[in-house]
């Protein structure tokens, strides 16, 4: 934690000091540092955040707030959240054909929001330019699978099974120049099994990722399910 918020006060502790040893007074260049010092003020608010939801889920203190809803709406609503971010790229959001219709689930929508914005973000960030994103739905009886699919450089074995573990990067270096903490997955991963659900990853490398997660049909599958896990 300590090496994490590190960077982000050392860059912007460096810019402000440049800024007032006289380049606030330098048209070529004090904009350019703000935005920097900006940049680092924010990653290193973001990654507090992070800090404290995991906290709060690992010790049981955050409790979900479900409610019956249409998780197709949302990640339409999502798409059009991320759209200029993923056009930047030229990457395709879309929905699977067939997939692409009213879809309740049982759940907390916020705590929902933030697992589908994590994962499509980070399949923009590692996707292929031209690319494309792909969120399927999927009937598993008392539960609804959800996946969310890459077309990307894909992710060797030997990760897949720490990806989920905090501050956990496969890519160090491209992480921290996209002001990633690796907070993100363990985050996602404590959401979805704080609603009695789990949530997988495969991967095949030049092809690209697939996370997909459960989510309960209704309330009463829900209520069960949580039941057994406080057994």
């Amino acid at each position: 934690m300590s090496h994490e918020l590190k960077t982000p006060i050392f860059n912007l502790t460096g810019y402000i000091h440049t800024l007032l040893d006289g380049a606030l007074y330098d048209p070529d260049v004090n904009v350019k540092f703000l935005e920097k010092a900006a940049k680092s003020a924010d990653r290193m608010s973001a990654l507090v955040e992070d800090l404290i939801s995991i906290s709060q889920l690992e010790s049981g203190q955050l409790k979900m707030e479900p409610e019956s809803y249409d998780i197709n709406e949302q990640v339409h609503e999502i798409f059009e959240q991320l759209e200029i971010r993923a056009r930047d790229r030229k990457i395709n959001l879309m929905v699977k054909d067939g997939c692409d219709t009213n879809m309740p689930v049982y759940a907390d929508k916020y705590r929902i929001r933030q697992v589908l914005v994590n994962l499509i973000i980070n399949a923009i960030q590692y996707g292929k330019d031209e690319g494309q994103i792909t969120l399927a739905y999927y009937d598993m009886g008392e539960n609804i699978l959800v996946e969310v699919a890459d077309v990307g450089e894909g992710i060797d074995k030997e990760h897949l099974s720490r990806l989920f573990e905090r501050f956990y990067r496969v890519d160090k270096a491209r992480s921290r120049d996209e002001g990633g903490a690796g907070l993100g997955l363990a985050i996602v991963k404590h959401i979805i099994e704080a609603h009695g659900q789990t949530i997988n990853v495969r991967s095949t490398k030049g092809v690209g990722t697939t996370f997909g997660f459960t989510l309960a049909r209704n309330a009463e599958i829900y209520q069960k399910q949580i039941a057994l896990i406080k057994g």
